[in-house]
This record gives structure tokens, C-alpha cells and sequence, in this order.
């Protein structure tokens, strides 16, 4: 078996050694914390007679020739060993048990400590430092942040020297929650107004954990704020313990009413609401704004950035399938764990969260777009309808599973126009604006040169965008469908465009994966870049039209299938490239939310869920009500007529074998004919039963009368619990 050499911001899973390579000296501090032991390196760096000290994550000695290595090499050589054990004593049992007698037999003084502020009755009786040292040593490392790990280095420096001169003074609390400023530190709101160019600005509050104050894990923040003011946002950095911590709540509460937010970045992990219990509210939905999930990756940059993934199991757990069940709409992961710096004093790789420049600033533009959207008068914004068409023919324009789309876009133009929105010239019916597009250019290629209407957007204006969008994007689209010009959607007055203008609102089809394809095939394709036709769509839609908000309608357009990286994704993703830091909403069937996930996470979209369309029973018709009716009337002469049995068995059995129903019934020949009879009954008893649509559900309209019923009735039979009383 073979030593792996440590390396910062990677956790070893155990399943192979690791050796750390440190020489002994007279202090060892062991954390699991990436960013303790980079809060300790910086404040040996500031003392100027700091102890000798050797700093090493718990993660790499996990593995039992990690531990014995370690132990032979460094830890029984030095005078005093502090190891925070997150978990406790179940997480780290060889290591706490090799630890403690090795430690013990060499005379070296050892406290185990609890990796978090619960104490841990189990670790202190191995530990073989006084009680007040204990208590101490951890009260310095569970408060945090520079003060106190200076402190926590100093006390031990004053434990190993005699303890003559007078001990540093005892851990300074740091606030459970509060403001912070890069600079300042931990401020209050009138330091961050201080530090705002423009007092009305929209303020963003960015809510983080309490850690990163603790333990030098600011950079991905202090560059957050940057580029919040580089958009004429003001930035209300705000760190929490947890949004579960009443005293966190109470301070957010506090500050949002002192500043209210016009969108919020939260950065913490998991989720206040459970799946099981349903959603709660959180500390951060009372502002009634969007919140959007900024992620501080566990995983590496490179990692990230050569994966098709995104994320990590682990992150998508924690940064994103948790926090959506509170509502969170996902922006991107602005920062990942590695190795800063290798740390030559304490001989030890130190990890720390580094800010990714450009996956900051699109956070912060997407936050920005929101906010300028929810300043903008209602009668001002801009806002584009996309109807998917898949296949791309026009018998199927406008399609959403389960949705009526015409209708529902109809009724949100209506809706819209209620609202105060400019919609001007809104066709009445879906007939209308089916009519109108099919007027126009769409998907369709033989007929669409004969086609007038839509808009164009000129070549110039289209390589001007064109030329923005990096590299890796542009030349596979080239590779594969060769230079704009080329397009055969693209002729002398630029590319023709199915869009319908109707004020500061804007209907339009969403483009094709591509041409001379097979649609069906490709409309889900992870590889197939799309062509300068579809670029030239939402171009025109966030550059000439300036739509401040896009509404995908139904179930589902191809952007979310666009190539690029599952979620988290980069510049260079497709559905990034296309679609921009604009807000997006997208109405999406409820019981799909596998795909509905997919669309969420990929395009920052906010998920409207609409119901599926209305349900009620098959029934039977035709053949098989007259076979229905034969097989009742044969039970029924059973027991009153018993001489039309044979009349009716023949007639039964011919009507069987006209519909050819054997097979689909489960009756062989050999079956006896009374066996035959009850499970033809019974055939025709479920086919009766079972659910199907009865028509299409139109977004913003629940079913009315007998629709209605047989939709409740429907609910109401799917199984629920044990079957009896309210779990029926």
C-alpha cells in the first residue's frame, strides 16, 4: 500500500493512507476545520514570539497507518497535542484510542476537544490536561476569529514556558450574528452604509456563516461585496450561526427592517423546512423578495472546472437540494476549497474558500437584474413569453405537457395587462395568436422564406453579440454549423425570428436544437450545440427588445438540455451563454420534477408549478360496453335464467375474440371457463377504473364542475398511509 502526500481542501475517505510529512515540534493542533487551521496559521503569522507549532487536518488521519505514521513521526516528539474531534469519539475511534495511550506512554499532554461548542464527557476523561486548561483551550477555538486564536496560541505557549508571567486574557465572545464589512471587520449597519457610493441603491443583504468569520474564510465574500458595488447594489454582508438560531433570526429580523433588502444572497447551507414536514418559513422570505443560493463549493476549482457534474454529491446535498426546499432560486457556486498557500512555519497545506472572479460577478448581475426589476414601475418592464416547440413542426407549436399553452399565454397577456403592464394589440383568443405566429417565420424550414412578419435581428448587430460570448462556445457552434452567414435562417435583412411585438411584451417560439436534424432524437441532447438562429433568438430578446424577465411556458423548451454542466455551471455552459443573468420564470407540471429540477437549477429559473390536467375514469365504450353489459347480463342469468347461459357464453366469447382482448385479459385456452369469466369481469372492471386526462390544464384556471369532481375524486383514491381515517 502506498503514502499519499497530503493535500489541502481534499478529504480522504479513508480507504488510504496518508502521510503528512511534518517534523515534531513543541505544539500540535489538529482540526477537521479547513478554516480553524487557517485562522491558527495567520495568527502564528502575527505573534511575535509565537510557539512552535505544526498545524494538520483531522481528515488525513483517518486511516490507521495515517494515524500510526503520524504518531512515530511528529505527535509523540512533541510537549502538547490539542485535537478538535468533530463528531467525537464514534467518528475517530482508532485515532482517539492510538492517540491517548501513545501520547500518555510518551508524557506528552494531550486535550481532546469537541469539534463543535457541545461538550463531550468522553473526550475530556482522555484528556490529560487540568480541567481549567481544558476549558480554556476550547472556549478560544469555539468563539473564533483572530483575537481568539492568537489567545488560544499564546495560552498554549504560556502552558508549555511554566506558566510564570501572568496568562492572556480569557476568550472574547464573537457575536452569534451580526454585520460585517471587509475592512472593518465586524461592524454594524452604519459601517456598511458608510461604505455605500449611493445611499439609494437597492441593498442585497449576503447572509453567510459565522465560520467564516471564525476562521479566515472571508475571500469569496470581501469579493461578493466588490462586485455587488460594481453593479450599483449596496451589500449588507450579515453572518449567522444558522437561520435555525433564534438569535440569528432575531438579528436578521432587526436589519431588514433597518434596511430593507431588495434581494438577498444566502451562502448558508441546508434548509429550515424539511420534505417530510413541509415548508416553514425562514428569517429570510419575511422581506417578501427573490433569495437567491450562492454556493461555497467543499470541492476544488479545477474539480469543478474539468467535471461535466458541477458539484460534488456532498454539495448538491447540502448547497442546493436542501435550501430549494426552502425556495431558494440557485445562482451559482462563487467559490471552492484548496490550498491557498502551503504554510512553511507549521509545515501544513492550508485550504481556505477562493472566490471564482466570474462566477461572482455573474451572481452578482443575476442579483442586480432582479433588483432593478422589482424597482421598475410595473407599466415600464419587459417582458418575453417563450412557447416551446418540439418536434419543430408546426402542428406543434406552442406545446406544454399537460398545458394548453395558447390558452395560458393568452391569460397571462390578459393577466399581465390587469396588472399595469404595457401589453398593447394582446390577441383575444389562442386561436388568434396561433394564427399570427403561424403567419410568421417559425421552426419550419420549406415554406418559411413565403412567410412575412416576426422581427429581424441584422447580421451586424448579431456578430456584435456574438463576438461577447467566450471562445469554448463559439467555436464548436462554428465547427458545427459553420459561420453565422451560413444559417439558413439568416438572409439579406439578418435573421428571421418568430416573435410577436406587443408592447413592452413579447410572444415568442423558442428556436430549434438545430436543422437537417432528426428532432425527436436531439431535442434532449447533452452534446448537440445549437446553431446562430437560436443565439440570434434570445439576442434579440436581451439586447434589442431588453426583456428584464423571461417566462419559459410549460413543460418544457430545449435551453435547460443545452450542453454544459449539470448545475453550477460556468461561462462556457450553453444554457449560461444563451440565456445571461436575466430573471427567469417557468410555469412547469407539477408532477414532473425530476425535468422541473433540471430547468430550475441550470437556467436560474423560478419554478411555477401548475397543476396536471383534469382526470376521470376510462370507462368503457363501444365493443367493450356492449362486452361489459353481456358479461353483467350472464352473472344476472346465473342466478334467475339459467337456459340463456349458453346463449350468452357464445356471444361473450365471440365479442372476446372480435376484440382480441385474449391476451390482454391474461385467458388462455386451457383456462377453466368460470376462471375465463372472472378474469374478463375483472379486466374490464380496471379498464373502466383507470384515470386519464380529460383534456388540458390552462395555467391560472382550476377545472370547474364535473371536471372538477372527477379531478377530487381521482386524488382522493390514490392509496395514503395505512389506509384508515385520515392516513386514507
Amino acid at each position: 500500500m502506498h503514502l499519499l502526500q497530503a493535500a489541502a481542501g481534499q478529504v480522504s475517505d479513508g480507504t488510504e493512507p496518508v502521510d503528512l510529512a511534518q517534523s515534531p515540534a513543541d505544539l500540535i493542533v489538529i482540526s477537521a476545520a479547513d478554516t480553524e487551521l487557517a485562522s491558527l496559521s495567520e495568527a502564528r503569522a502575527a505573534m511575535a514570539d509565537p510557539p512552535e507549532l505544526r498545524l494538520a487536518s483531522l481528515m488525513h488521519l483517518t486511516h490507521p497507518m495515517s494515524v500510526d505514521g503520524y504518531l512515530d513521526a511528529t505527535a509523540t516528539q512533541a510537549r502538547l497535542v490539542v485535537a478538535r474531534v468533530l463528531g467525537g469519539e464514534g467518528y475517530w475511534s482508532y485515532g482517539l484510542e492510538q492517540f491517548t495511550a501513545r501520547l500518555a506512554a510518551a508524557g506528552v499532554a494531550f486535550a481532546a476537544l469537541p469539534g463543535d461548542d457541545k461538550p463531550d464527557p468522553a473526550l475530556a476523561r482522555v484528556s490529560t490536561v487540568t480541567d481549567a486548561d481544558y476549558a480554556a483551550l476550547w472556549s478560544y477555538l469555539v468563539e473564533g476569529g483572530p483575537e481568539n486564536a492568537v489567545h488560544f496560541l499564546a495560552y498554549a505557549r504560556w502552558m508549555l514556558t511554566g506558566r510564570a508571567a501572568a496568562p492572556p486574557p480569557p476568550s472574547r465572545p464573537l457575536l452569534r450574528a451580526g454585520v460585517y464589512w471587509p475592512g472593518a471587520g465586524i461592524a454594524d449597519l452604519a459601517a456598511a452604509r458608510a461604505g455605500w457610493p449611493d445611499p439609494d441603491a437597492p441593498i442585497v443583504p449576503i447572509v453567510f456563516y459565522r465560520a467564516l468569520v471564525q476562521g479566515a474564510g472571508l475571500h469569496p465574500i470581501n469579493r461578493l461585496v466588490r462586485a455587488c458595488l460594481a453593479e450599483g447594489l449596496a451589500p449588507l454582508p450579515i453572518f449567522v450561526a444558522s437561520l435555525k438560531d433564534p438569535v440569528s433570526a432575531a438579528t436578521l429580523a432587526q436589519l431588514f427592517a433597518e434596511a430593507p433588502p431588495a434581494v438577498v444572497i444566502n451562502a448558508t447551507s441546508f434548509a429550515v423546512s424539511s420534505p417530510q414536514a413541509g415548508w416553514q418559513p425562514t428569517p429570510l422570505d419575511a422581506p417578501g423578495v427573490p433569495v437567491l443560493q450562492a454556493v461555497l463549493a467543499g470541492g476544488t476549482e479545477a474539480a469543478w472546472r474539468d467535471g461535466s457534474a458541477g458539484l460534488s454529491a456532498r454539495d448538491i446535498a447540502m448547497n442546493v437540494a436542501l435550501p430549494e426546499v426552502d425556495g431558494r432560486v440557485l445562482s451559482r457556486a462563487i467559490s471552492f476549497k484548496g490550498e491557498a498557500y502551503f504554510d512553511a512555519a507549521t509545515e501544513c497545506p492550508i485550504a481556505s474558500y477562493r472566490g471564482e472572479g466570474g462566477r461572482i460577478g455573474f451572481t452578482a448581475e443575476l442579483a442586480a437584474s432582479w433588483a432593478r426589476l422589482g424597482r421598475r414601475p410595473v407599466a415600464e418592464r419587459r417582458v418575453a413569453l417563450i412557447l416551446a416547440n418540439y418536434p419543430n413542426r408546426d402542428g406543434r407549436l406552442a406545446n406544454g405537457v399537460g398545458l394548453d399553452t395558447p390558452a395560458a399565454t393568452v391569460g397571462v397577456l390578459q393577466a399581465l395587462s390587469g396588472a399595469g403592464y404595457r401589453v398593447e394589440d394582446a390577441p383575444a383568443t389562442s386561436a388568434e395568436l396561433m394564427e399570427r405566429i403561424q403567419a410568421g417565420p417559425t421552426n419550419w424550414l420549406p415554406d418559411r422564406n413565403l412567410r412575412k412578419g416576426g422581427v429581424r435581428l441584422d447580421l451586424a448587430a448579431y456578430l456584435r453579440f456574438w463576438k461577447t460570448l467566450p471562445w469554448a462556445v463559439r467555436d464548436p457552434v462554428e465547427s458545427r454549423w459553420g459561420p453565422p452567414e451560413a444559417d439558413p435562417f439568416c438572409g439579406p435583412d439578418g435573421f428571421a425570428l418568430s416573435v410577436l411585438e406587443m408592447g413592452h411584451v413579447v410572444v415568442g417560439v423558442q428556436p430549434a436544437r438545430g436543422y437537417n436534424i432528426d428532432p425527436d432524437g436531439t431535442y434532449h441532447s447533452p452534446d448537440l450545440v445549437p446553431p446562430h438562429h437560436y443565439f440570434a433568438f434570445y439576442a434579440w430578446l436581451r439586447e434589442c427588445f431588453g426583456a428584464e424577465a423571461l417566462v419559459h411556458m410549460g413543460k418544457h423548451g430545449n435551453l435547460e438540455w443545452l450542453p454544459g454542466k449539470a448545475l453550477a455551471l460556468s461561462e462556457e455552459c450553453f444554457p449560461e451563454a444563451v440565456l445571461g443573468p436575466i430573471p427567469h420564470l417557468y410555469p412547469f407540471i407539477v408532477n414532473d420534477p425530476g425535468e422541473g429540477t433540471q430547468a430550475k437549477r441550470r437556467s436560474s429559473a423560478v419554478i411555477v408549478d401548475h397543476l396536471t390536467p383534469p382526470l376521470t375514469r376510462a370507462e368503457t365504450y363501444g365493443p367493450l360496453k356492449e362486452l361489459e353489459a353481456l358479461v353483467d347480463e350472464f352473472y344476472e342469468a346465473a342466478g334467475v335464467d339459467p337456459r340463456r347461459l349458453d346463449h350468452l357464453r357464445r356471444q361473450i366469447r365471440s365479442a372476446v375474440a372480435a376484440a382480441q382482448l385474449e391476451e390482454d385479459a391474461g385467458i388462455t385456452p386451457q383456462m377453466a371457463e368460470e376462471d375465463a369469466l372472472a378474469r374478463l369481469d375483472t379486466y374490464l372492471c380496471e379498464l373502466k377504473e383507470a384515470q386519464i386526462r380529460d383534456g388540458l390544464h390552462i395555467f391560472g384556471a382550476a377545472p370547474e364542475g364535473r371536471l372538477e369532481t372527477d379531478l377530487l375524486v381521482a386524488l382522493a383514491r390514490v392509496p395514503r398511509g395505512d389506509g384508515r381515517g385520515r392516513g386514507a
